[in-house]
């Protein structure tokens, strides 16, 4: 029996659609093999979906020019932190939020879908998520906060001054309910760090050991009132807390310290008589230091290291690097003439030239990166 024109229109749109399916399926073999390799396949899916067929510059940010801004990546939305006032900007240039404040030395942390902003030596902080406030603490000036971080969960830990001892930690938990406090009598309280687990507190004092400045961390179970361990952090002062994988992460000015929850120091990453520049222990897995061979200049080394204390990658530099910044499998890079954003290997995984304006950078965890300006940031999409 002869074919009839309706079965032909089928045959030829078949033999049309063959090819295209042949290609999706390639297609997709590909995105899904570099997804199962690093991840960076279901980044570039997330970012398809989430922003289309738009182009870098195409979603900016807009806040008032301040020498005091502080700035830190919220999902789809950016803190911006003065002296007087913290926003939330949504990315159709919208303010979500805002609140006036009136701090001398802002400063902020993130981890968990949250920021906290603060006043260094003063007496507000604000927890904030993508709705907006979470948590509102004030104080008088006799227990000014000195410092602020939130693990993993979202789960914050402040020091600050009390009156009479030498220094307090309190602990908030996801639901920012206050769940553990204690009282330093003995020595310094400088810094203090949920564990990502929500279990622990390490809290990091300074003391002093034959005329010699010390730091020592000490570790509270959040169900005890007596401290667990304690370990010392050698040849430095640290600077910062935070975890890198399954290890506390202390930065010193000579060297990266991975410890136990349990107090076991597992590592030290030397610097080698190199000078700390910069650093960040926002990666999944590793953390970034930029070191400098000498005090002032551009000569040194970027190097990413992972919990065990083992250097993943290492890059020589030669050229001004105005800002680093980590978050999910990826480091962004802000050179004078370029941004360059590279996996935790130190190999490149994308790049954008002319960023004459950028003074900084904010790296996001689906591999886009924020171009911070003097009014405005863009977004990078790669």
């Amino acid at each position: 029996m002869a074919e009839t024109t309706t079965e032909k229109r089928k045959q030829k749109r078949g033999r049309r659609f063959r090819p295209f399916l042949l290609v999706l399926a390639a297609v997709l073999a590909l995105v899904t093999a570099a997804a199962y390799r690093d991840g960076t396949g279901f980044d570039a899916i997330r970012r398809r979906l989430n922003y289309g067929g738009a182009e870098t510059g195409q979603v900016r940010y807009r806040y008032e020019i301040s020498p005091k801004n502080r700035f830190a990546a919220l999902g789809n939305r950016l803190v911006v932190l003065s002296d007087v006032s913290v926003c939330l900007l949504d990315q159709n240039g919208g303010e979500a939020w805002s609140a006036p404040v009136n701090m001398a030395n802002p400063a902020m942390a993130q981890g968990g879908g949250r920021v906290v902003a603060y006043d260094v030596g003063g007496t507000e902080l604000y927890v904030l998520d993508e709705n907006g406030e979470a948590l509102h603490l004030t104080s008088d000036i006799s227990s000014a906060f000195l410092s602020a971080t939130l693990n993993r969960k979202g789960m914050l830990a402040v020091t600050a001054e009390k009156p009479g001892l030498k220094g307090s930690a309190v602990v908030y938990g996801d639901a920012m309910q206050e769940l553990f406090a204690f009282n330093s009598s003995q020595r310094f309280l400088m810094d203090a760090y949920v564990t990502d687990d929500g279990g622990y507190l390490a809290a990091v004092v300074l003391g002093q050991e034959e005329g010699v400045f010390v730091s020592n961390v000490i570790l509270y179970d959040l169900t005890q009132e007596a401290p667990l361990a304690d370990y010392d952090v050698t040849g430095g002062l640290v600077l910062s807390i935070g975890q890198t994988g399954d290890y506390l992460a202390t930065v010193s000015d000579t060297c990266l310290t991975f410890a136990s929850l349990m107090g076991s120091v597992r590592a030290v990453y030397s610097y080698g008589g190199s000078f700390l520049r910069d650093y960040d222990l926002n990666g999944d897995g590793f953390a970034v230091l930029l070191l400098n061979q000498y005090q002032s200049g551009n000569v040194g080394r970027l190097v990413t290291v992972d919990d065990s204390g083992r250097e993943l990658g290492s890059l020589d530099i030669r050229q001004e690097i105005r800002d680093i910044s980590a978050a999910g499998r990826y480091l962004a890079v802000l050179y004078t003439d370029s941004l360059v954003v590279y996996n935790q290997d130190l190999q490149v995984y994308a790049s954008l030239r002319g960023v004459d304006d950028a003074g900084g950078v904010l790296m996001r965890t689906d591999g886009t990166a924020l171009l911070l300006g003097s009014d405005s940031a863009k977004l990078f999409l790669p």
